[in-house]
C-alpha cells in the first residue's frame, strides 16, 4: 500500500498564511529567549547524526479532532511547555550553539495523511507501518523548530486512530518529552486528577539494611568499584572506537544504516506476569525485560543461522542499555523541569552501558539469561564509568568540538548489535482532547543501528517496540522470538529456579 499524499491540511495554510511566503522571525531583541544548547544536543543535531523519537498515541475511539481544535491544542499547551518548541538551533557570534525564539506557524507542523477511504484496519497497518517507515527517514529542517505532529484517521487492527508526536532528541530525553506530553494529556476517568505512575523508590527495609553496614565493609567495594571503572571505560572506548560486534542475523555491519527505511512492530507483555517472574526470581524489572530481550535475541540468531549462512553461536553481539542520570524517584512536572536551579532539569540526561549478549553456552538455562542481566548491570552501575565517560566526551568537546564527539557516539552506535531503553509510564488510561488513549509506545528514528529495542509500561501492560532495518531483520520473526522468550522464561520460574552459576 502506498501513500496517496503527505500533506497539511489545506484549509489552515489558506485560513492562516494566506499568499504569504513562509518565514520564520527571529526575535533578536529578548536576551532571556535565547539558550544555549546542551552539549548532547549538539551531538544528536550535526551532519553526523540527527536522531529523533516517534511516539505513537493510538486512540480508543475514531479521530474528529477538527483543524481548528488542533491549533488550539498546539497554541495553548504544548508551545508553553518549554521555550525549545518554539525556537531553533542557531550559531552566534562566537560559533556557539543556541536556542533562537522564533515565530511558529502551527499549521507547518501539523502533517494530516490522506489514504483511500473504505479499507480494511489490515491495509490500513500496512499504509501506517509505510508512513512511520517513511518519517524515520526524513531529516527536520534547521529553519523551524524540530517538531511535528501528524494525526492518521484511519483504523488500524490496534486502534480506531493514530496521533504520532515526533520530536528531535536535541530537544531532550525520554523522560522529558515523556514530561512534555503528559501534559498535553488528562486521566480519562476524571481530568481534575493528577496521572499516577509505578514508584520507583527503594524499599525502606534495604535502606535500613544498609545503615547497620559496617564501614569497612566499604573498603573492598570501593576497591571493586575503581577496578571495574577502568575496565568499563577502557573497554567502552574499544568498543566505540575499535572493536566492532561480529556480523549476525541482528547486526549486518553495513554503513549507513540511518538512511535506510525502517520497520517497526511491537508487542505487550502483561506487568502482572512480569512482576511475578520479578519476584520468584529476586531481580529487578529492568533485569527480566533484558533477560527477555537476550533470549529472544540469541533465539532468533540460532533460528537465522543457516539462511543467513552465519556462525552466531559465539557471536560478539553486544547490547547498550541506555541509562537515565537523573536523581529521581518520580517523575517532576514540566514546571519543575525546566527552573534552572532544579537536580536534574530539562533536557538530555542519560547514558549508556555496553552489556555483552551472553551465548547459550554460558546460559544453558533459560532463566540464566534474567540472572546474567542482573549480574552485568548491577556490576556496571556500581562501577563510576557512567561519569568518567562523560566527562570524556566533555573533553573531547572542548578539545575537537561537538561534530568529533558525534562521530564516536555515531560509532559507539554502528559498532553495537541493538540499544535498549526503557520509560515509566501512567497507571491510568489517558486521553488526548476527550480521546481515550488505548495504548502508547515510541521508537527511535536516525540511530545507525540495525535494532532498537523501546520498553514503556501503561495501564499494567509493558508494550515492547522493535525498530529494525528493512531488508535484514524480519520483524515479525523477530517478535515471534521475543514471545517465545517471555513464555519459555515466566513458565521456567514458576518452578524452582536457582542461580548458583552467577552468584
Amino acid at each position: 500500500m502506498h501513500l496517496l499524499a503527505f500533506s497539511n491540511s489545506n484549509k489552515i495554510v489558506k485560513k492562516q498564511r494566506g499568499k504569504t511566503k513562509k518565514k520564520y522571525k527571529t526575535y533578536m531583541e529578548f536576551e532571556d529567549l535565547v539558550e544555549p544548547v546542551s552539549p548532547t544536543g549538539q551531538y544528536f543535531n550535526n551532519s553526523t547524526l540527527s536522531i529523533s523519537i516517534l511516539g505513537v498515541l493510538e486512540s480508543e475511539i475514531p479521530i474528529d479532532i477538527t483543524d481548528a481544535q488542533a491549533l488550539s491544542l498546539l497554541k495553548d499547551v504544548f508551545l508553553p511547555i518549554n521555550q525549545r518548541f518554539s525556537s531553533i538551533m542557531v550559531e552566534d557570534k562566537k560559533g556557539r550553539k543556541i536556542w533562537k525564539k522564533v515565530e511558529v506557524f502551527l499549521e507547518d507542523h501539523i502533517k494530516i495523511p490522506i489514504f483511500p477511504s473504505g479499507l480494511s484496519p489490515e491495509s490500513y497497518d500496512e499504509c501506517f507501518d509505510d508512513y512511520l517507515s517513511k518519517l524515520s527517514l526524513e531529516r527536520f529542517p534547521q529553519d523551524k523548530p524540530l517538531w511535528e505532529v501528524h494525526i492518521f484517521k484511519y483504523p488500524t487492527t490496534n486502534a480506531a486512530g493514530n496521533v504520532i508526536f515526533r520530536l528531535h532528541h536535541a530537544l531532550g530525553d525520554g523522560y522529558s518529552i515523556m514530561g512534555a506530553l503528559l501534559s498535553c494529556l488528562q486521566r480519562a476517568d476524571d481530568p481534575s486528577l493528577p496521572l499516577t505512575f509505578p514508584s520507583r523508590q527503594r524499599s525502606k527495609s534495604t535502606n535500613v539494611h544498609r545503615e547497620k553496614i559496617s564501614v569497612f565493609s566499604y573498603v573492598p567495594k570501593l576497591f571493586s568499584s575503581v577496578f571495574n571503572t577502568i575496565y568499563d571505560v577502557s573497554w567502552g572506548i574499544l568498543k566505540s572506537s575499535l572493536l566492532e560486534d561480529d556480523k549476525t542475523p541482528i547486526r549486518s555491519g553495513n554503513d549507513g544504516l540511518e538512511f535506510q527505511p525502517t520497520a517497526t512492530t511491537s508487542m505487550w507483555f502483561s506487568l502482572d506476569q512480569i512482576k511475578l517472574i520479578k519476584t520468584k526470581l529476586g531481580v529487578t524489572i529492568n533485569d527480566v525485560i533484558a533477560g527477555i530481550t537476550f533470549f529472544g535475541a540469541r533465539l532468533y540468531m540460532q533460528e537465522n543461522n543457516i539462511s543467513q549462512e552465519l556462525n552466531t553461536k559465539n557471536s560478539n553481539s553486544t547490547a547498550l542499555v541506555l541509562l537515565s542520570t537523573r536523581m529521581l524517584v518520580d517523575y517532576k512536572s514540566v514546571k519543575e523541569m525546566t527552573k534552572v536551579e532544579a537536580e536534574m532539569p530539562w533536557g538530555n540526561r542519560f547514558s549508556f552501558l555496553h552489556v555483552p549478549i551472553p551465548h547459550f553456552s554460558e546460559c544453558s538455562d533459560p532463566l540464566d539469561f534474567v540472572f546474567y542481566s542482573q549480574k552485568i548491570i548491577e556490576r556496571k552501575r556500581r562501577s563510576f564509568a557512567v561519569l568518567v565517560t562523560s566527562r570524556l566526551l566533555e573533553i573531547m568537546h572542548k578539545l575537537k568540538g561537538y561534530e568529533a564527539v558525534a562521530r564516536y557516539i555515531h560509532s559507539t552506535l554502528s559498532n553495537a548489535s541493538m540499544t535498549i531503553s526503557n520509560i515509566i509510564g501512567p497507571v491510568e488510561q489517558m486521553a488526548l482532547a476527550n480521546h481515550p488513549v488505548k495504548g502508547l509506545y515510541y521508537t527511535v528514528a536516525g540511530s545507525p543501528q540495525g535494532l532498537d529495542i523501546s520498553v514503556i509500561s501503561y495501564m499494567g501492560k509493558l508494550r515492547v517496540t522493535f525498530g529494525v532495518k528493512k531488508g535484514h531483520i524480519d520483524c515479525h520473526k523477530f517478535k515471534s522470538c521475543m514471545e517465545n522468550a517471555f513464555h519459555i522464561i515466566f513458565k521456567s520460574s514458576q518452578k524452582n529456579p536457582t542461580k548458583d552459576k552467577f552468584n
